[in-house]
């Protein structure tokens, strides 16, 4: 059973009573933090003076005044000398003869939380002693007794200093363990290299911050610790490093996917040589995605501003079009002029399918992150896919390691996933072919989808070029946007599209995206059901006990606002549109305010409606229809 704090003093009190010797302890301000018994019997102390607090002068000024160190001429003088020499906190070892006759040695050690330490040791005894040697042994020379007592008094002064020796000793080896310490619970790599690029100092976490690399690395070079692409990037830094120039530089590891800022600075006391490179390094992964995203949505932003106006006069001019053609397809027309009304029509129809094609790519665009099951997703795009697929081409699907659900914007990817496919389909054309989808995870950092094909591959202008709106290699039948929407779609979930030819003939297209695994979603919960029409609730309740839930019905806010004192309720689930004078926003809204509980609406309102628009700026929504999927993704969304 631990000390109480009472207990721990008075043991400590007890021990230093025991102490033959006067100790006493004064603090960085020269305060008296402890002392013991003998102290004061030794000095014959008045109690304030051994009382805790008490100064350090006020002591000195009252043995000077008892004539403790001899008679003074100025003893103000005599008092602030030795103050003085107390607050250098020096180590140091004296004898001096008191005036009651009696000799003491005096020895100070330093604290490293400042103050110091002083041992005071009766010598009277010994210094009798060798008056005894000295009177008493005539034939001894009067040198060799001087030298006598100089070694006693050599050898008690190198005692003191080999105890402060000792002393500095242990502070500098727990101070070297606590600098350890802290550096190994840092959540970055600090590092050493001498001027042969050799470590000679790791805090043992580069494994954490690139997955593969070793964590002891002390005696290996950068090559060696790094491998030969990553190292590359750094050298030149390290190298201006060893030059006097610190510098930051940013790298992606291949490897891996990780984003690293690693920060070099020069290993130089004052100006004298260089020693080698202290290293810095950090993962910044997310901080690189989200800086990607952001980019890209300020891109879009923009592009938005540029194109809204010219989109809005290009759609009226279009419509101006398509009516007069519309007008002359149906005049009598001469001759040969009928033939141009149809193109005419067609390439304004067109423009007008370009338009919605600008403002989706250019306009302001939701990400609805939700737990998805990759392995669901898959399976849903074979389905897909497989009907706009032509015989000769084979889909395979395959999934190798990603089993838990992650945080992404499904309908995002699967459209992505699908501009790949039909780009692969028209790659391949006639000729028989396969289409091969794989998910990944990448060391915890990525999924990763590549999509290969047997096709031609990439030119090398659409590998140049193929991010950019309205480029296409189809002539007049591709619109030049389906890998700008990919490409845009990846970059504001903060990840990456790559496209590259394969060895043995065809493309890859690789689609990296944030790696973060969906919190578990086992809770089960009391739902507070509130929909009028009885068909849907009665199927939206089926879903909500098939997932383990238990349900409780209302048919409008009047009811389900009676029912909320139901002990357990844990969210309400509510369609917006309700049978009754107040709407679901209205209930939720009650709920939330009053009740504290976590508010869901559904509804099959159209995106423009304003009453949907402003629950979904409020609430999380789930629109109409939807599975019992969505409905299971959703849950975790209301809770929160």
């Amino acid at each position: 059973m631990p000390l109480s704090e009472e207990e721990h003093n008075s043991l400590m009190r007890t021990g230093l009573n025991l102490i033959s010797q006067a100790l006493s302890i004064f603090d960085s301000e020269l305060k008296l933090v402890v002392c013991n018994r003998r102290y004061q019997e030794m000095f014959d102390l008045p109690p304030a003076y051994v009382a805790a607090g008490v100064s350090f002068e006020e002591t000195i000024r009252l043995l000077v005044q008892r004539g403790e160190y001899g008679p003074v001429d100025d003893e103000e003088k005599a008092v602030q000398t030795r103050v003085k020499a107390a607050r250098a906190f020096v180590p140091h070892y004296m004898e001096r003869l008191r005036s009651n006759g009696r000799w003491v040695s005096v020895e100070g050690f330093p604290l490293p939380q400042g103050g110091w330490v002083t041992v005071y040791t009766d010598i009277t005894e010994v210094r009798i002693q060798q008056q005894m040697l000295r009177t008493r042994s005539a034939e001894l020379s009067e040198q060799l007794l001087s030298n006598t007592e100089r070694l006693s008094e050599t050898i008690r002064e190198l005692s003191a200093a080999n105890t402060a020796i000792e002393t500095a000793k242990s502070q500098l080896a727990e101070m070297e363990a606590r600098t350890r310490l802290t550096t190994e619970m840092m959540p970055a790599h600090i590092a050493h290299v001498d001027r042969s690029l050799r470590y000679t100092y790791t805090n043992r976490r580069l494994s954490s911050l690139i997955p593969g690399r070793p964590s002891q690395i002390i005696g290996m070079t950068g090559l060696e610790a790094l491998g030969e692409a990553s190292f590359s990037r750094i050298k030149p830094h390290l190298l201006r490093a060893l030059a006097g120039e610190a510098s930051v530089c940013e790298f992606t590891d291949e490897e891996t996917g990780r984003r690293i800022r690693t920060a070099f600075n020069p290993d130089r006391i004052d100006d004298g040589p260089i020693n080698g490179v202290y290293i810095l390094s950090t993962d910044i992964t997310e901080e690189s995605q989200v800086r990607a995203a952001v980019l890209q949505t300020r891109k879009r932003e923009l592009a938005a501003q540029l194109t809204s106006g010219l989109a809005h006069d290009f759609a009226n001019l279009l419509t101006i079009i398509l009516g007069l053609q519309t007008r002359l397809e149906q005049m009598d027309l001469p001759p040969g002029a009928a033939e141009l009304v149809g193109p005419t029509l067609a390439a304004a129809r067109r423009g007008g399918i370009l338009i919605d094609r600008i403002s989706s790519i250019s306009g302001q665009k939701e990400q609805r992150h939700e737990a998805v099951d990759i392995k669901l997703l898959l399976k849903d795009l074979q389905m897909l896919a497989g009907p706009v697929l032509p015989d000769h081409i084979r889909l395979d699907i395959e999934n190798t390691d990603v089993l838990k659900p992650l945080i992404l914007d499904a309908g995002a990817l699967q459209d992505s996933l699908l501009n790949l496919i039909l780009n692969a389909k028209d790659a391949i054309g006639t000729e028989a072919g396969v289409i091969r989808i794989r998910a990944r995870r990448v060391h915890d950092t990525w999924i990763e989808f590549s999509v290969t094909d047997t096709g031609s591959g990439f030119s090398p202008q659409a590998l140049a070029h193929a991010f950019d709106p309205f480029f296409t290699t189809k002539g007049g039948e591709g619109s030049g946007l389906g890998l700008s929407m990919v490409y845009d779609q990846a970059t504001i979930a903060g990840g990456t599209v790559r496209l590259e030819n394969r060895a043995d003939g065809g493309a890859r297209v690789e689609l990296r995206l944030p790696y973060r695994e969906a919190p578990a979603s086992d809770q089960q919960h009391l739902i507070l059901l509130v929909e009028d029409n009885h068909e849907i609730r009665e199927a939206v309740r089926d879903m909500l006990r098939s997932l383990g839930h238990s349900v409780v019905e209302a048919t409008s806010a009047d009811e389900a606002e009676r029912m909320i004192t139901i002990p357990g309720l844990g969210l309400v689930l509510t369609d917006l549109n309700l049978k009754g004078e107040r709407n679901g926003l209205e209930l939720a809204e009650n709920l939330h305010g009053t009740q504290r509980l976590p508010v869901g609406v559904m509804t099959s309102l159209p995106a423009s409606a304003p009453l949907r628009q402003a629950a979904e700026s409020r609430y999380p929504l789930l629109p109409k229809p939807f599975d019992d999927r969505a409905l299971a993704r959703f849950i975790p969304r209301v809770v929160g």
